[in-house]
């Protein structure tokens, strides 16, 4: 039985492929007529550059890509796909795509309010009383592609040959889609990040939206009703990183892509809420070991297939 559903997994694998390879034929990146699902392919390697990854879940049907959390690497192909459950400063590339070896795959952004009413009404179905998961929510997440999931998957991609498919069942098959990320080996860590005591997924909701607004760290812990030194440690233990590393990472990252897509560097470090240039262009060069301008001539073709 096992091996007859591993058979069925790689058919309906394959059958993804062609059906990103038909929708794709050359490189690039696209959004589909399904809202948040996007399809790329790199066909040249891409060295990991700054990003910020929203809640995501990605799915690679060939080649390998790769996100560095913190100094530390997470590379993953079409075995496993990539939860990103909050929104996080990342390095990410593919290195190591080519035309022969291109990078395939399926970007599928996920709703905050659908994945909480999801976790909610699983946990209230199982009958579950609320456990406390004293394991933190992790960062990223990389899940085996079980049969529920590459058949939802299928399913939902599916629909992008009909229009009026597309539009009719296309929110049913994103919540399937949901779902079997949930009960995924993922799950744990999109139930934590979504379901009850998400107090850091909350947060960091807050703080990617006012990035351009100096927030103290007693503002955020009092927000979500904890200790200034609980919260330290909750966020740390999420993220991989303090609150106020975060912060500054989220700013030079979200900086760094503005730059990438053309704004100069005095609006970049304005928008993400540097008064001062020359302090934006110290901290960027110590985190990226190049200025911003000189980074922003190396990057600007790349910029799109993070």
């Amino acid at each position: 039985m096992h091996h007859f559903s591993c058979q069925l997994g790689s058919m309906h694998k394959d059958a993804i492929k062609h059906l990103i390879e038909r929708h794709l034929p050359e490189a690039g990146l696209i959004d589909t007529a399904l809202e948040g699902v996007q399809l790329f392919r790199v066909s040249e390697a891409v060295p990991c550059v700054p990003a910020v990854y929203e809640p995501t879940v990605v799915a690679i049907l060939s080649g390998a890509k790769e996100a560095v959390l913190d100094g530390e690497h997470h590379v993953y192909d079409s075995s496993q796909y990539l939860l990103c459950p909050m929104t996080l400063p990342v390095e990410a590339g593919s290195p190591r795509a080519s035309k022969d070896n291109p990078l395939l795959g399926v970007m599928i952004a996920l709703r905050p309010r659908l994945m909480r009413d999801l976790a909610i009404e699983m946990q209230t179905a199982a009958g579950a009383a609320r456990r406390s998961d004293a394991a933190p929510p992790q960062a990223l997440a990389l899940a085996r592609w079980d049969p529920g999931f590459t058949q939802a998957l299928l399913r939902l991609l599916e629909l992008l040959d009909s229009p009026v498919d597309t539009a009719v069942l296309g929110p049913g098959r994103l919540r399937e889609l949901y779902y079997a990320v949930l009960k995924g080996e993922a799950g744990a860590a999109a139930r934590r990040a979504f379901g009850v005591g998400n107090e850091i997924a909350r947060t960091i909701d807050y703080l990617s939206t006012h990035l351009n607004e100096q927030v103290s760290i007693e503002a955020m812990a009092s927000h979500v009703g904890m200790s200034r030194a609980v919260f330290h440690r909750r966020f740390k233990e999420a993220t991989t990183m303090s609150p106020l590393q975060f912060v500054k990472s989220m700013r030079l990252n979200s900086a760094a892509m503005k730059i990438a897509e053309g704004k100069t560097v005095n609006e970049a470090a304005w928008d993400v809420g540097y008064a001062s240039t020359s302090q934006f262009s110290r901290e960027f060069k110590r985190l990226y070991g190049q200025s911003p301008r000189d980074w922003s001539h190396s990057v600007q073709a790349t910029a799109r297939f993070v």
